[in-house]
């Protein structure tokens, strides 16, 4: 969005100082001619943007201007505190001006505001890493993310993969989102747990406060647990041919990337390790025509095997 970015460009120049329009639209992944709109756009709202000329020269805030932030609502800056945690700002470019950002709307809010969103804050992880994007929303979102905030405990029925739905009585630690799904992360019967929120049937929220060691770092508790189920899955190691621009979405799908080289034309050679051979073909469909599989021989086969069903089908 507009407003997003032009929040954006002011607080690169309040971190970076100086800037080139070029350097300013590689940081935010526009062309430079939005870059000159949008400084037009912050002169005309009364923003000091003003422009240098020559070699050295580029644009600036004037020296002693500040952002007032005081006017941020507890929502508004729980969503940027939660945001810290995501891997957005590195994708941007923008991760020490992003973290300068965090700091300085944590200091602008009032006591009582920056208490509730900085602990709102730490109850939530963006993570950019997954297997399979899945952009479908979850019914219970709204229900589950009052409990973690509130520190309520919650009652739901759990469908496990390959088990019947039952019921489970859990303790919020905090809410993960990957790849475009959510978990909840909990404490079942004082052990960690994970939970994916569109496995869930039915949530009820108790009235009982929920048991929360004050120690709860939930980004490496979702390492952890991440890690864990990782080694536990029989994985399978491929040869995969792939663009250079889809390189880190290969590394967001695949377990690890373990090798690669450039082979020139715009393409790599890299060899990932995947969660068996359902998971290497699920990867392949969603790189499209831009990655090939080259091994193993039975893999390949079975990529190709599918694509071909699926041609016939829509023939």
């Amino acid at each position: 969005m507009r407003a997003d970015r032009l929040l954006s460009l002011v607080l690169l120049l309040r971190h970076r100082g100086r800037m080139t329009a070029p350097a300013i639209a590689r940081e935010l992944e526009v062309s430079v001619r939005t870059v000159l709109r949008d400084v037009e756009a912050l002169s005309a709202a009364g923003i000091p943007v003003y422009a240098e000329r020559g070699r050295d020269g580029g644009f600036a805030l004037l020296p002693g201007f500040t952002t007032d932030l005081t006017g941020l609502t507890v929502d508004e800056a729980t969503a940027l505190l939660a945001a810290s945690a995501s891997a957005t700002p590195d994708s941007l470019g923008m991760a020490s001006a992003f973290a300068s950002a965090m700091r300085k709307v944590t200091v602008a809010l009032p006591e009582a505001q920056r208490t509730a969103a900085a602990r709102v804050g730490e109850r939530i992880v963006v993570s950019s890493s997954g297997w399979v994007v899945d952009h479908r929303r979850d019914e219970h979102l709204g229900v589950v993310q009052q409990a973690v905030f509130t520190d309520r405990r919650l009652r739901i029925r759990y469908r496990s993969r390959g088990a019947e739905a039952r019921w489970r009585t859990v303790d919020p630690l905090g809410l993960v989102s990957a790849a475009g799904r959510w978990y909840l992360v909990a404490l079942h019967r004082g052990a960690e747990r994970t939970y994916r929120l569109s496995r869930m049937e039915r949530v009820q929220p108790l009235d009982t406060a929920a048991h929360r060691p004050p120690d709860v770092d939930l980004a490496r508790i979702w390492q952890r647990r991440r890690t864990e189920f990782r080694s536990g899955l029989g994985t399978v190691t491929a040869a995969v041919r792939i663009r250079d621009r889809r390189r880190e979405d290969l590394a967001a799908i695949a377990i690890r990337v373990v090798a690669q080289r450039p082979t020139g034309d715009g393409w790599w050679e890299a060899e990932a390790e995947f969660g068996g051979a359902t998971h290497a073909g699920a990867a392949m469909w969603q790189l499209g025509d831009d990655a090939e599989l080259l091994g193993p021989p039975e893999l390949r086969e079975q990529v190709r095997s599918s694509a071909e069903r699926l041609a016939e089908r829509h023939r």
